[in-house]
């Protein structure tokens, strides 16, 4: 695939989709994919991790950097890749504390997003066979069973823990899965994406201190080989399943995109907004808690809203909003690369 010419505002804002594409992957039920679908990459996107094969390898073991990097569009995946890191320390976090105190019209804004994407992508697709219908009801049954299904307990098997790095990664990948989301319903979200990486922090702050005694600690050293095999599980995941999905867009676009609109559609019952935390209990019948002293979301408990009640009317409004924003993303999509 031939690497296209990016001026500088390309650059910027291919940093500022990174960060949005970081954001939704690590909000449970919410899939980076779908940042990278309808802002118009994931194609690229896709085609890039394909290039992470035999022939990168060598390129890299042999010292060719600049080659390797030409090969594997470094450009264009680094730039995401900044992006994601500052979503992670920036914007992210931000989103956490919007979600600790204004779940509803957070969700409801992302709802909002979820629909406008469905809308341009429906609108901009015209190969509605019978097969194609097919393939998006199969998609959007998925998402849809992906929702209700209740959480497994948590497992550290290395095997088990490679699986869910495998596994995590269907976010970037398939828009519309949530890969924290399926963590979630694996058992293993907090183990992986909160105390695993806690320890890793915690392990550089303490060696930046010139403290080495975690390397004394059993708990602390499994957490770190856990996630060393969850960070290997999610490239092997991410490699894989991008040569497979560069397959099927290759030889089965239409049949593809169709699945893929599906799978955002089923995506609904997992970003509906008026829903209730339910909280994952230890052996004793009592609240379990994080190593960061925070309750354990085990899964989510729907509800229809009260039209009576204000904050109803103001949801309603986030979902405009959201859906706007999808809007804008599609116009200047437009005005980019008109059709």
């Amino acid at each position: 695939m031939r690497q296209p010419t990016r001026s500088l505002s390309d650059k910027f804002f291919l940093v500022l989709k990174g960060m949005a594409m970081g954001t939704a992957n690590k909000v449970p039920g919410i899939s980076g994919g779908v940042v990278a679908y309808v802002a118009g990459f994931y194609e690229e996107f896709i085609y890039s991790f394909q290039k992470l094969n035999l022939k990168a390898l060598k390129l890299l073991a042999a010292g060719r950097f600049r080659s390797f990097g030409y090969y594997i569009n470094g450009r264009f995946l680094g730039l995401l890749l900044l992006g994601e890191l500052i979503s992670y320390f920036t914007v992210s976090l931000g989103f956490d504390v919007l979600i600790s105190y204004y779940p509803i019209l957070v969700w409801a804004a992302f709802f909002g997003m979820i629909l406008g994407s469905i809308y341009y992508l429906s609108r901009n697709y015209d190969n509605w066979s019978r097969l194609n219908i097919g393939l998006l009801c199969l998609g959007a049954a998925i998402g849809i069973g992906t929702s209700l299904l209740d959480p497994a307990q948590d497992n550290t098997n290395l095997f088990f823990v490679f699986f869910c790095g495998m596994v995590s990664v269907t976010g970037m990948t398939l828009p519309g899965l949530s890969g924290s989301y399926i963590l979630i319903l694996l058992g293993n979200y907090v183990l992986l994406l909160v105390d695993s990486i806690n320890t890793f922090l915690k392990t550089v702050i303490l060696s930046l201190q010139g403290d080495f005694t975690w390397w004394n600690d059993p708990l602390h050293m499994d957490l770190l080989v856990i996630l060393v095999v969850f960070v290997f599980g999610s490239l092997a995941g991410l490699i894989s399943l991008s040569h497979l999905l560069g397959w099927t867009l290759k030889h089965y676009r239409d049949e593809t995109n169709a699945t893929i609109i599906g799978f955002i559609t089923g995506s609904l019952g997992v970003v509906w907004p008026w829903k209730e935390e339910t909280y994952k209990l230890n052996n004793l019948g009592d609240l379990a808690f994080d190593v960061t002293g925070n309750r354990i979301v085990e899964n989510y408990e729907r509800y229809w809203p009260s039209m009576a009640d204000p904050q109803t009317w103001i949801a309603i409004v986030m979902i405009g909003i959201g859906f706007g924003i999808v809007y804008l993303l599609d116009h200047y999509g437009n005005q980019k690369d008109p059709v």
